[in-house]
Protein backbone atom coordinates (compact mmCIF):
# COMPACT_ATOMS: atom_id res chain seq x y z
CA UNK A 1 0.00 0.00 0.00
CA UNK A 2 1.39 3.26 -0.87
CA UNK A 3 0.09 5.71 1.63
CA UNK A 4 1.19 8.98 -0.11
CA UNK A 5 -0.58 8.20 -3.06
CA UNK A 6 -3.27 7.62 -1.64
CA UNK A 7 -3.26 10.80 -0.43
CA UNK A 8 -2.25 12.68 -3.36
CA UNK A 9 -5.11 10.95 -5.40
CA UNK A 10 -7.72 12.05 -3.34
CA UNK A 11 -6.27 15.84 -3.07
CA UNK A 12 -5.92 15.90 -7.28
CA UNK A 13 -9.90 14.78 -7.13
CA UNK A 14 -10.65 18.03 -5.52
CA UNK A 15 -8.54 19.95 -7.79
CA UNK A 16 -9.90 18.04 -10.44
CA UNK A 17 -13.64 18.87 -9.65
CA UNK A 18 -13.21 22.73 -8.76
CA UNK A 19 -13.79 21.73 -4.88
CA UNK A 20 -10.30 21.88 -3.15
CA UNK A 21 -10.91 24.55 -0.41
CA UNK A 22 -8.44 26.96 0.44
CA UNK A 23 -8.12 28.88 3.55
CA UNK A 24 -8.14 32.81 3.35
CA UNK A 25 -5.88 34.19 6.20
CA UNK A 26 -7.66 37.06 7.17
CA UNK A 27 -7.06 39.54 10.40
CA UNK A 28 -10.40 40.47 12.02
CA UNK A 29 -9.87 43.95 13.47
CA UNK A 30 -12.26 45.19 16.57
CA UNK A 31 -14.02 48.24 15.90
CA UNK A 32 -13.90 47.71 12.07
CA UNK A 33 -16.30 45.02 11.33
CA UNK A 34 -16.55 43.95 8.59
CA UNK A 35 -13.45 45.01 7.22
CA UNK A 36 -10.37 43.19 7.55
CA UNK A 37 -6.76 42.28 5.87
CA UNK A 38 -5.81 39.55 3.93
CA UNK A 39 -2.68 38.12 4.08
CA UNK A 40 -1.43 36.91 0.64
CA UNK A 41 0.30 33.54 0.18
CA UNK A 42 2.89 35.58 -0.65
CA UNK A 43 2.76 37.44 2.10
CA UNK A 44 1.32 40.86 0.95
CA UNK A 45 -1.80 42.05 2.24
CA UNK A 46 -4.95 43.73 1.25
CA UNK A 47 -7.70 45.03 2.79
CA UNK A 48 -10.81 43.27 2.37
CA UNK A 49 -14.79 43.29 3.33
CA UNK A 50 -15.70 40.21 4.79
CA UNK A 51 -19.38 38.90 3.28
CA UNK A 52 -19.47 35.78 4.28
CA UNK A 53 -18.63 35.49 7.44
CA UNK A 54 -21.49 34.13 10.34
CA UNK A 55 -21.08 37.12 13.28
CA UNK A 56 -24.05 37.84 12.13
CA UNK A 57 -25.00 40.91 13.85
CA UNK A 58 -21.68 41.85 14.52
CA UNK A 59 -21.64 40.89 17.88
CA UNK A 60 -18.05 39.93 17.94
CA UNK A 61 -17.09 43.17 18.57
CA UNK A 62 -20.04 44.10 20.90
CA UNK A 63 -18.58 46.52 24.28
CA UNK A 64 -20.82 44.49 26.70
CA UNK A 65 -19.58 40.63 25.26
CA UNK A 66 -16.22 42.05 25.18
CA UNK A 67 -16.28 43.34 28.40
CA UNK A 68 -17.75 40.05 30.07
CA UNK A 69 -15.08 37.91 28.54
CA UNK A 70 -12.50 40.26 29.59
CA UNK A 71 -14.03 40.32 33.31
CA UNK A 72 -14.05 36.50 33.17
CA UNK A 73 -10.38 36.06 32.33
CA UNK A 74 -9.55 38.22 35.12
CA UNK A 75 -11.72 36.06 37.42
CA UNK A 76 -11.49 33.18 36.45
CA UNK A 77 -8.31 32.70 34.01
CA UNK A 78 -7.97 30.58 30.57
CA UNK A 79 -9.70 27.45 30.73
CA UNK A 80 -12.51 26.16 32.25
CA UNK A 81 -10.34 23.12 34.07
CA UNK A 82 -12.17 20.02 33.00
CA UNK A 83 -15.11 18.52 31.68
CA UNK A 84 -18.38 19.82 32.89
CA UNK A 85 -18.22 15.97 35.33
CA UNK A 86 -15.06 16.75 36.43
CA UNK A 87 -14.30 20.97 37.52
CA UNK A 88 -15.11 22.27 34.41
CA UNK A 89 -18.86 23.32 35.36
CA UNK A 90 -17.94 27.10 36.64
CA UNK A 91 -20.80 29.91 37.50
CA UNK A 92 -20.02 31.25 34.16
CA UNK A 93 -21.42 28.04 32.59
CA UNK A 94 -24.82 27.65 34.58
CA UNK A 95 -25.23 31.46 34.12
CA UNK A 96 -25.21 31.03 30.44
CA UNK A 97 -27.37 27.89 30.65
CA UNK A 98 -29.97 29.74 32.37
CA UNK A 99 -29.76 32.78 30.04
CA UNK A 100 -30.72 30.38 26.71
CA UNK A 101 -33.94 28.59 28.62
CA UNK A 102 -35.70 31.56 29.49
CA UNK A 103 -34.85 33.07 26.24
CA UNK A 104 -36.35 29.68 24.28
CA UNK A 105 -39.18 29.57 27.59
CA UNK A 106 -37.96 26.20 28.60
CA UNK A 107 -37.34 24.50 31.63
CA UNK A 108 -33.47 23.78 30.86
CA UNK A 109 -30.53 24.18 28.41
CA UNK A 110 -27.25 22.23 28.01
CA UNK A 111 -24.40 23.63 26.63
CA UNK A 112 -21.90 21.73 24.13
CA UNK A 113 -18.43 22.92 22.46
CA UNK A 114 -20.32 23.53 19.32
CA UNK A 115 -24.12 23.24 17.79
CA UNK A 116 -22.47 20.83 15.74
CA UNK A 117 -21.60 18.83 18.54
CA UNK A 118 -24.80 19.70 20.44
CA UNK A 119 -27.07 17.70 17.13
CA UNK A 120 -24.98 14.93 16.66
CA UNK A 121 -24.28 14.11 20.27
CA UNK A 122 -28.50 15.44 21.15
CA UNK A 123 -29.41 12.79 18.52
CA UNK A 124 -27.15 9.91 18.16
CA UNK A 125 -27.98 9.83 22.12
CA UNK A 126 -32.14 10.11 21.75
CA UNK A 127 -32.20 6.03 21.04
CA UNK A 128 -30.70 5.05 24.03
CA UNK A 129 -33.42 6.86 25.96
CA UNK A 130 -35.79 6.03 23.63
CA UNK A 131 -35.43 2.01 22.70
CA UNK A 132 -36.72 1.56 18.92
CA UNK A 133 -36.89 5.44 17.85
CA UNK A 134 -37.28 6.36 14.62
CA UNK A 135 -35.98 9.74 13.08
CA UNK A 136 -37.67 11.47 10.14
CA UNK A 137 -35.10 13.51 8.99
CA UNK A 138 -35.28 16.24 6.54
CA UNK A 139 -33.50 15.86 3.28
CA UNK A 140 -32.10 19.03 3.83
CA UNK A 141 -31.05 18.86 7.31
CA UNK A 142 -27.75 20.35 8.28
CA UNK A 143 -24.46 17.58 8.05
CA UNK A 144 -24.50 17.38 12.06
CA UNK A 145 -27.98 16.25 12.42
CA UNK A 146 -27.45 13.76 9.84
CA UNK A 147 -24.29 12.31 11.50
CA UNK A 148 -26.04 12.04 14.47
CA UNK A 149 -29.34 10.14 13.09
CA UNK A 150 -26.57 7.80 11.29
CA UNK A 151 -24.52 7.19 14.06
CA UNK A 152 -27.43 6.77 16.92
CA UNK A 153 -28.39 2.80 15.51
CA UNK A 154 -31.65 3.24 15.14
CA UNK A 155 -34.34 3.34 12.37
CA UNK A 156 -34.42 6.50 9.96
CA UNK A 157 -36.68 7.91 7.67
CA UNK A 158 -35.59 10.68 5.12
CA UNK A 159 -38.56 12.96 4.11
CA UNK A 160 -38.17 15.34 0.94
CA UNK A 161 -37.35 18.98 1.74
CA UNK A 162 -40.03 20.49 3.60
CA UNK A 163 -42.61 17.86 1.95
CA UNK A 164 -45.06 17.51 4.94
CA UNK A 165 -47.36 15.18 2.60
CA UNK A 166 -44.47 12.95 2.06
CA UNK A 167 -43.66 12.81 5.97
CA UNK A 168 -47.10 12.28 6.62
CA UNK A 169 -47.04 8.84 4.27
CA UNK A 170 -43.78 7.90 6.24
CA UNK A 171 -45.28 8.52 9.21
CA UNK A 172 -48.28 6.33 8.81
CA UNK A 173 -46.58 3.37 7.24
CA UNK A 174 -44.90 2.79 10.78
CA UNK A 175 -46.30 1.02 13.91
CA UNK A 176 -48.27 3.92 15.74
CA UNK A 177 -46.70 2.31 19.39
CA UNK A 178 -42.82 3.07 18.56
CA UNK A 179 -41.32 6.16 19.72
CA UNK A 180 -41.21 8.90 16.78
CA UNK A 181 -39.07 12.23 16.42
CA UNK A 182 -39.18 14.85 13.58
CA UNK A 183 -36.07 16.63 13.39
CA UNK A 184 -35.64 19.66 10.83
CA UNK A 185 -34.61 23.31 11.18
CA UNK A 186 -36.09 26.58 10.92
CA UNK A 187 -33.75 28.20 8.72
CA UNK A 188 -31.99 26.21 6.20
CA UNK A 189 -28.67 27.92 5.44
CA UNK A 190 -27.79 27.05 2.00
CA UNK A 191 -31.01 28.31 0.30
CA UNK A 192 -32.27 30.70 3.40
CA UNK A 193 -35.77 28.83 3.06
CA UNK A 194 -38.36 28.48 6.57
CA UNK A 195 -38.49 24.91 7.82
CA UNK A 196 -42.97 24.41 7.37
CA UNK A 197 -42.89 24.81 11.45
CA UNK A 198 -46.17 24.72 12.45
CA UNK A 199 -46.95 21.55 10.02
CA UNK A 200 -44.51 20.13 11.32
CA UNK A 201 -45.99 20.11 14.49
CA UNK A 202 -49.30 19.13 13.36
CA UNK A 203 -47.84 15.87 12.15
CA UNK A 204 -45.79 15.54 15.55
CA UNK A 205 -49.37 15.76 17.40
CA UNK A 206 -51.33 14.00 15.28
CA UNK A 207 -48.78 10.45 15.40
CA UNK A 208 -47.47 11.04 19.01
CA UNK A 209 -43.98 12.28 18.10
CA UNK A 210 -40.89 14.36 19.42
CA UNK A 211 -39.65 17.81 17.60
CA UNK A 212 -36.37 18.55 17.07
CA UNK A 213 -35.47 21.98 15.89
CA UNK A 214 -32.09 23.33 14.34
CA UNK A 215 -32.30 27.23 14.71
CA UNK A 216 -28.92 27.96 14.50
CA UNK A 217 -29.39 30.40 11.56
CA UNK A 218 -31.62 32.09 13.75
CA UNK A 219 -30.88 32.87 17.48
CA UNK A 220 -30.66 36.25 18.16
CA UNK A 221 -32.25 37.01 14.47
CA UNK A 222 -35.62 36.61 14.77
CA UNK A 223 -38.35 36.73 17.57
CA UNK A 224 -39.08 39.80 19.73
CA UNK A 225 -35.97 38.59 22.18
CA UNK A 226 -33.76 36.64 19.11
CA UNK A 227 -35.52 33.18 20.67
CA UNK A 228 -35.08 32.34 16.29
CA UNK A 229 -38.47 31.66 14.19
CA UNK A 230 -40.16 29.89 16.81
CA UNK A 231 -40.62 32.74 19.09
CA UNK A 232 -41.36 34.68 16.23
CA UNK A 233 -44.16 32.42 15.28
CA UNK A 234 -45.06 31.63 18.72
CA UNK A 235 -44.26 27.71 18.35
CA UNK A 236 -41.37 27.34 20.63
CA UNK A 237 -43.70 25.75 23.30
CA UNK A 238 -44.60 23.10 20.44
CA UNK A 239 -40.96 21.98 20.19
CA UNK A 240 -39.45 19.55 22.49
CA UNK A 241 -35.61 19.80 21.63
CA UNK A 242 -34.33 23.51 20.23
CA UNK A 243 -30.96 23.69 19.08
CA UNK A 244 -28.76 26.92 18.76
CA UNK A 245 -25.32 27.97 18.39
CA UNK A 246 -23.37 30.49 19.91
CA UNK A 247 -21.15 31.20 17.22
CA UNK A 248 -22.96 33.30 14.98
CA UNK A 249 -25.67 35.92 15.61
CA UNK A 250 -24.02 36.09 18.98
CA UNK A 251 -20.83 36.32 17.78
CA UNK A 252 -18.30 34.00 20.29
CA UNK A 253 -19.09 30.11 20.46
CA UNK A 254 -20.78 27.02 21.62
CA UNK A 255 -24.12 25.23 20.98
CA UNK A 256 -26.60 24.45 23.16
CA UNK A 257 -29.81 22.38 23.01
CA UNK A 258 -33.13 23.67 25.50
CA UNK A 259 -35.67 21.56 26.47
CA UNK A 260 -37.24 19.89 29.71
CA UNK A 261 -35.23 19.88 32.83
CA UNK A 262 -35.73 15.74 32.41
CA UNK A 263 -34.79 15.43 28.91
CA UNK A 264 -31.56 17.98 29.00
CA UNK A 265 -30.54 16.16 32.69
CA UNK A 266 -30.78 12.45 30.37
CA UNK A 267 -28.80 14.13 27.51
CA UNK A 268 -26.19 15.48 29.85
CA UNK A 269 -26.06 11.71 31.60
CA UNK A 270 -25.91 9.82 28.44
CA UNK A 271 -23.92 11.68 25.76
CA UNK A 272 -20.34 10.76 25.52
CA UNK A 273 -20.18 14.01 22.98
CA UNK A 274 -20.86 15.42 26.30
CA UNK A 275 -19.56 13.70 29.07
CA UNK A 276 -16.00 13.74 27.57
CA UNK A 277 -15.25 16.68 26.13
CA UNK A 278 -13.73 20.13 28.16
CA UNK A 279 -16.18 22.53 28.97
CA UNK A 280 -16.24 25.87 26.97
CA UNK A 281 -13.54 28.60 28.45
CA UNK A 282 -15.54 30.76 31.49
CA UNK A 283 -14.51 33.71 29.42
CA UNK A 284 -16.51 31.88 26.30
CA UNK A 285 -19.64 31.27 28.34
CA UNK A 286 -19.39 34.82 29.77
CA UNK A 287 -19.07 36.23 26.84
CA UNK A 288 -22.20 34.39 25.49
CA UNK A 289 -24.45 35.29 27.84
CA UNK A 290 -23.76 38.71 27.56
CA UNK A 291 -24.71 38.50 24.44
CA UNK A 292 -28.07 36.27 24.94
CA UNK A 293 -28.92 38.59 27.21
CA UNK A 294 -28.08 41.72 25.01
CA UNK A 295 -30.03 40.61 22.11
CA UNK A 296 -33.27 39.85 23.95
CA UNK A 297 -33.70 43.52 24.41
CA UNK A 298 -32.21 45.05 21.09
CA UNK A 299 -34.92 44.66 18.35
CA UNK A 300 -33.55 47.59 16.57
CA UNK A 301 -30.23 45.43 15.79
CA UNK A 302 -32.18 42.55 14.19
CA UNK A 303 -34.34 45.21 12.29
CA UNK A 304 -31.41 47.10 10.63
CA UNK A 305 -29.73 43.71 9.89
CA UNK A 306 -33.46 42.64 8.07
CA UNK A 307 -33.17 45.85 6.14
CA UNK A 308 -29.75 45.67 5.06
CA UNK A 309 -30.43 42.19 3.18
CA UNK A 310 -33.66 43.19 1.80
CA UNK A 311 -31.62 46.17 0.28
CA UNK A 312 -28.70 43.60 -0.97
CA UNK A 313 -31.51 41.62 -2.17
CA UNK A 314 -33.52 44.66 -4.35
CA UNK A 315 -29.56 45.33 -5.61
CA UNK A 316 -28.61 42.32 -6.76
CA UNK A 317 -31.81 41.32 -8.73
CA UNK A 318 -32.11 44.80 -10.48
CA UNK A 319 -28.72 43.14 -12.15
CA UNK A 320 -30.46 40.41 -13.12
CA UNK A 321 -28.01 38.18 -10.90
CA UNK A 322 -29.63 34.51 -10.19
CA UNK A 323 -30.53 35.07 -6.37
CA UNK A 324 -31.79 32.71 -4.38
CA UNK A 325 -34.85 34.58 -2.65
CA UNK A 326 -37.03 32.84 0.29
CA UNK A 327 -37.25 36.26 2.21
CA UNK A 328 -34.45 35.46 5.21
CA UNK A 329 -31.48 37.16 5.64
CA UNK A 330 -29.10 34.61 3.62
CA UNK A 331 -28.17 35.66 0.00
CA UNK A 332 -27.33 33.01 -2.04
CA UNK A 333 -26.57 33.95 -5.63
CA UNK A 334 -26.83 30.77 -7.54
CA UNK A 335 -23.45 29.76 -10.02
CA UNK A 336 -24.06 26.30 -10.79
CA UNK A 337 -20.35 25.20 -11.57
CA UNK A 338 -17.63 24.14 -9.27
CA UNK A 339 -14.60 25.98 -11.46
CA UNK A 340 -16.75 28.88 -12.01
CA UNK A 341 -17.65 29.29 -8.41
CA UNK A 342 -13.95 29.39 -7.34
CA UNK A 343 -13.08 31.88 -10.17
CA UNK A 344 -15.30 34.38 -9.12
CA UNK A 345 -14.42 34.24 -5.80
CA UNK A 346 -10.82 34.08 -6.68
CA UNK A 347 -11.23 37.47 -8.65
CA UNK A 348 -13.74 39.37 -6.18
CA UNK A 349 -10.69 38.83 -3.74
CA UNK A 350 -7.48 40.07 -5.44
CA UNK A 351 -9.56 42.61 -7.93
CA UNK A 352 -12.21 43.90 -5.46
CA UNK A 353 -11.24 43.49 -2.21
CA UNK A 354 -14.43 40.91 -1.71
CA UNK A 355 -14.19 38.04 0.54
CA UNK A 356 -16.95 35.98 0.15
CA UNK A 357 -15.68 31.42 -0.08
CA UNK A 358 -17.69 29.28 -2.98
CA UNK A 359 -20.13 26.92 -1.50
CA UNK A 360 -19.75 23.53 -3.43
CA UNK A 361 -20.35 20.09 -2.88
CA UNK A 362 -21.03 18.07 -0.60
CA UNK A 363 -22.10 21.08 1.13
CA UNK A 364 -24.87 21.34 -1.80
CA UNK A 365 -25.75 19.44 -4.39
CA UNK A 366 -23.72 19.07 -7.62
CA UNK A 367 -25.08 21.68 -9.78
CA UNK A 368 -25.95 24.17 -7.35
CA UNK A 369 -22.60 25.85 -6.73
CA UNK A 370 -23.28 29.46 -5.33
CA UNK A 371 -21.82 32.58 -3.48
CA UNK A 372 -23.49 32.60 -0.40
CA UNK A 373 -23.49 35.75 0.79
CA UNK A 374 -24.47 37.20 4.66
CA UNK A 375 -25.08 41.26 5.08
CA UNK A 376 -25.00 42.54 8.69
CA UNK A 377 -25.93 45.91 10.38
CA UNK A 378 -22.31 46.50 9.91
CA UNK A 379 -22.23 46.27 5.87
CA UNK A 380 -23.28 49.98 5.03
CA UNK A 381 -24.51 51.52 1.86
CA UNK A 382 -21.21 51.54 0.37
CA UNK A 383 -19.84 47.97 1.40
CA UNK A 384 -23.14 47.48 -0.65
CA UNK A 385 -22.29 49.26 -3.38
CA UNK A 386 -18.86 47.84 -3.93
CA UNK A 387 -20.28 44.40 -3.90
CA UNK A 388 -23.24 44.70 -6.46
CA UNK A 389 -20.92 47.16 -8.95
CA UNK A 390 -18.09 44.23 -8.68
CA UNK A 391 -20.88 41.11 -9.43
CA UNK A 392 -22.61 43.22 -11.83
CA UNK A 393 -18.63 43.60 -13.69
CA UNK A 394 -17.72 40.43 -12.81
CA UNK A 395 -21.12 38.84 -14.21
CA UNK A 396 -21.04 40.67 -17.20
CA UNK A 397 -17.35 39.99 -18.02
CA UNK A 398 -17.11 36.42 -17.72
CA UNK A 399 -16.64 34.35 -20.88
CA UNK A 400 -19.64 32.38 -20.05
CA UNK A 401 -23.15 33.84 -20.40
CA UNK A 402 -25.41 34.37 -17.42
CA UNK A 403 -27.49 31.41 -18.83
CA UNK A 404 -24.92 29.32 -18.64
CA UNK A 405 -23.69 30.42 -15.16
CA UNK A 406 -26.94 29.81 -14.32
CA UNK A 407 -27.23 26.08 -15.44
Amino acid sequence: MTYDASIDAALQKLHDEGRYRTFIDIERTRGNFPHATWTRPDGTERAVTVWCGNDYLGMGQHPAVLGAMHDAVDAAGAGSGGTRNISGTTVYHKRLEAELADLHGKEAALLFTSAYIANDATLSTLPKIFPGLIIYSDALNHASMIEGVRRNGGAKRIFRHNDVDHLRELLEADDPAVPKLIAFESVYSMDGDFGPIAALCDLADEFGCLTYIDEVHAVGMYGPRGGGVTERDRLAHRIDIINGTLAKAYGVMGGYIAASARMCDAIRSYAPGFIFTTSLPPSVAAGAAASVAHLKTDQLLRERHQTQARILKMRLKGTGLPLIDHGSHIVPVHVGNPVHCKMMSDVLLEDHGIYVQPINFPTVPRGTERLRFTPSPVHGPREIDALVNAMDHLWSQCALNRADLSA
